[in-house]
C-alpha cells in the first residue's frame, strides 16, 4: 500500500479497518514505504553487496523483512495453538532468511523487484488477516519471549520496529556499495 504524500505522516483511521488496526497498519505502511523507498532502484548487484563479502546485504535484510512478518502471521494469527514441533518446522521454511548472517548468504541475484514483490504479498495477507479480527486481539497477552507476557499489539510493533532498525543497516550498506564503486573508477 503507497501511501500518498498528503496522508503520509497521519497516523489514522484507514477504511476497512478498526481504530486500533488503523493506528498500527499507519505505522507499518509508512516503515515500509521508506523501505521500499531505499531499494527501489537498487541493482542486483548493490542488492547483494556485503562489505568486505561479510555481513547481511540489503537482500538478505528484504528477504529477512518478510520472513519476520510470515513468522509473525504464523505465530501470532494462523498456528497461535500449535504444538512447539509444529511451530519449528514452520520456522525452519523460512530459514535462513529469519536468522540472517552466513547462512542467509544464499539469498543473492534477485532484483529489487523480486523482494518488493514478496513484500507486498506478505503484507497483504497481513492486512486481510487484520481486517478478520477484533481489537481485543492486539490486547491478547501470551507467554513470548523468555516467556515474559506480551500482548499482540507488541508484536506487531516488533514486526515494523525491526525493519525500521535494518534499515538502517541498508542506508550504511548503500553508502559502502557506492564507495566501493568509485575506488573502483
Amino acid at each position: 500500500m503507497q501511501l500518498s504524500d498528503k496522508n503520509r505522516y497521519i497516523i489514522d483511521e484507514i477504511e476497512g479497518y478498526s481504530k486500533d488496526f488503523s493506528i498500527l497498519i499507519s505505522m507499518m505502511n509508512y516503515a515500509r514505504e521508506m523501505t521500499i523507498r531505499h531499494v527501489q532502484d537498487l541493482s542486483t548487484e548493490a542488492l547483494d553487496y556485503r562489505i568486505n563479502g561479510i555481513g547481511n546485504s540489503i537482500g538478505m535484510l528484504l528477504a529477512h523483512f518478510n520472513a519476520v512478518e510470515k513468522i509473525y502471521q504464523f505465530l501470532s494469527i494462523e498456528g497461535a495453538h500449535l504444538s512447539e514441533e509444529e511451530i519449528d518446522r514452520y520456522a525452519d521454511t523460512l530459514e535462513p532468511a529469519i536468522s540472517l548472517g552466513e547462512a542467509a548468504t544464499v539469498i543473492s541475484g534477485n532484483t529489487a523487484d523480486f523482494y518488493i514483490e514478496d513484500l507486498k504479498k506478505t503484507r497483504e495477507k497481513t492486512l486481510s488477516l487484520f481486517q478478520e479480527l477484533p481489537d481485543s486481539w492486539l490486547y491478547e497477552t501470551t507467554p513470548w519471549w523468555e516467556e515474559l507476557p506480551s500482548n499482540n499489539y507488541f508484536k506487531w510493533f516488533h514486526v515494523f520496529e525491526d525493519e525500521i532498525a535494518h534499515c538502517g543497516q541498508i542506508r550504511l550498506l548503500k553508502k559502502y556499495y557506492k564507495l566501493s564503486q568509485e575506488t573502483k573508477r
